[in-house]
């Protein structure tokens, strides 16, 4: 699959260029069988409620359901194409929760804000910020939510 085309009105971000309050939604994404299909040939994770239709039909869910950890991927990957973002740092980890299935043909967006941020203690020249992130549907239902810890480059100095 090509990247997708695109265009930003806004540079990338240095640690001193965020406040504390900022809010970004993405741009959308399509579930498709194909992307789950996808998901599951890149893992290995085949269990079959995602990848066979028979099966997740008499499941609970009653059709195939995305992965739970394709969800935060999605959350993850949706973040770089949004108009906020940082220029390239180091993820620091997440804490994330499922909260609601993901199924074939949902639209989804991740909801994020600036929760907190410090400077680094151990790396100078770098800042830590804290994304509360909300991985939402087309219906605005959060599907899944958590929080992901990022390290940034902060600004050199002139």
């Amino acid at each position: 699959m090509p990247a997708p085309k695109m265009s930003f009105t806004t540079p990338e971000r240095y640690w001193e260029d965020a406040q504390v309050g900022d809010e970004c939604v993405s741009p959308p994404y399509e579930v498709t069988a194909e992307r789950i299909d996808a998901y599951a040939e890149l893992t290995g994770d085949f269990t079959p409620v995602h990848v066979d239709e028979a099966y997740a039909r008499a499941s609970h869910f009653g059709q195939r359901v995305a992965h739970g950890l394709m969800g935060q991927s999605v959350a993850d990957g949706l973040k770089t194409q949004s108009e906020y973002r940082f220029l390239p740092g180091m993820s620091l980890g997440w804490t994330w929760d499922f909260l609601k299935p993901i199924y074939i043909g949902d639209t989804l967006r991740v909801r994020f804000r600036v929760g907190s941020m410090r400077a680094s203690n151990s790396k100078p020249g770098w800042g830590i910020v804290v994304l509360p992130s909300e991985l939402i549907n087309q219906k605005d239902e959060v599907v899944q939510k958590g929080e992901h810890r990022l390290m940034v480059p902060r600004r050199p100095a002139a």
